[in-house]
């Protein structure tokens, strides 16, 4: 019988909500959700919704159920959860899965339990919790059984994480509220404040992704984008180049590079050689900001590279948790 239940790898980010299954990715969509308020009822979840995100009519909000990587709205998550799960299991399947669900380092019990109780009420059966880093150090196949240091930074939509992992847990860990939403709202605050334009995190988001970097690149990259001026409120197109980018996303990226410097600092002195030998594995959406990788190692002294699977490890490995239960259970999060 056991057969035939599906054992899920949740990713609950932010930003996005990726699950595995099956040693694959079966489903990868915004944590977004189009509410209609007058009725009170869901119209859009994921890709859909993020198509309608600043585009909807009064009556109308797209809603973010998750904040810094915890749930702020319950019933929100809950229907969106319960959607993506019927999507990769069938809305009739009589059979229901049980899931591995990704969590930040240091959220309150409160928040624990809230992941756990809307994974549970979306149509599992069974419910356990990791954090994001070891998910995602399971995924990267890093060698975190044996007794030896691996650094892990998780830079997501809404935190940032950093901890070191020996013998199938974190040994030290680290989490500040500086993520991809953050860096998009500093991006389009510093446009409005140099051109006197008005962008919204859509456009900020999609600037970063095509011509942004941590660091000053060469050739210097320029992309026209459309906003509306502050001062006449009429449409206006400007010119903005890489170089934007990284003076708008300084403070945020140095914030980050303290939170790694903080997990080192409290680092044992044996483990941090091993870190040196192997590097700092980096996942999540904000590690494929260009650049980052060779920004963190000039910062740090340590090189940093990116995870194979950069944004699917998180689900992958906590799949791969979910199999191989007896290893990691005193490692993880209680409800």
């Amino acid at each position: 019988m056991a057969l035939f239940y599906k054992e899920l790898g949740i990713d609950l980010g932010t930003v996005n909500t990726i699950i595995a299954e099956g040693g694959q990715i079966v489903l990868s969509e915004p944590t977004m959700v189009v509410i209609d308020v007058d009725e009170q009822k869901v119209v859009e979840v994921g890709e859909q919704a993020r198509h309608m995100y600043g585009r909807v009519p009064e009556g109308y909000e797209v809603v973010h159920p998750l904040q810094y990587g915890a749930i702020a709205d319950f019933e929100v998550a809950q229907v969106l959860l319960t959607w993506f799960i019927r999507k990769v299991c069938g809305a009739v399947s009589p059979f229901k899965p049980r899931a591995m669900v990704t969590i930040p380092h240091g959220i309150t019990s409160v928040e624990r339990r809230a992941a756990s109780e809307a994974v549970l009420r979306a149509g599992c059966r069974e419910v356990f919790l990791v954090t994001r880093t070891l998910a995602a150090a399971v995924g990267a196949g890093l060698p975190i059984s044996t007794p030896s240091g691996n650094m892990v930074v998780y830079m997501g939509g809404g935190v940032t994480e950093s901890s070191v992992i020996t013998m199938n847990g974190p040994v030290v860990a680290n989490t500040i509220r500086v993520g991809g939403r953050r860096l998009d709202e500093l991006l389009a605050a510093f446009i409005r404040r140099k051109y006197g334009v008005v962008v919204g995190e859509m456009v900020a988001e999609e600037i970063k992704l095509r011509i942004g970097a941590a660091a000053p690149v060469d050739p210097n990259e320029n992309l026209e984008i459309q906003g509306r001026d502050q001062v006449n409120n009429l449409p206006r197109t400007i010119t903005i180049s890489t170089a934007d980018v990284v003076e708008a996303l300084e403070e945020p990226l140095e914030e980050i590079v303290g939170c790694v410097r903080a997990t080192l600092e409290r680092t044992p002195p044996e483990l941090t050689s091993d870190i040196i030998d192997r590097g700092i594995m980096l996942c999540g959406g904000g590690a494929l900001l260009r650049g980052v990788d060779r920004y963190l190692t000039d910062a740090t002294g340590i090189p940093a590279y990116l995870a194979e699977e950069p944004v699917g490890c998180l689900a992958l490995g906590a799949e791969l948790v979910l199999h191989q239960m007896e290893a990691f259970k005193r490692y993880l999060p209680t409800a």
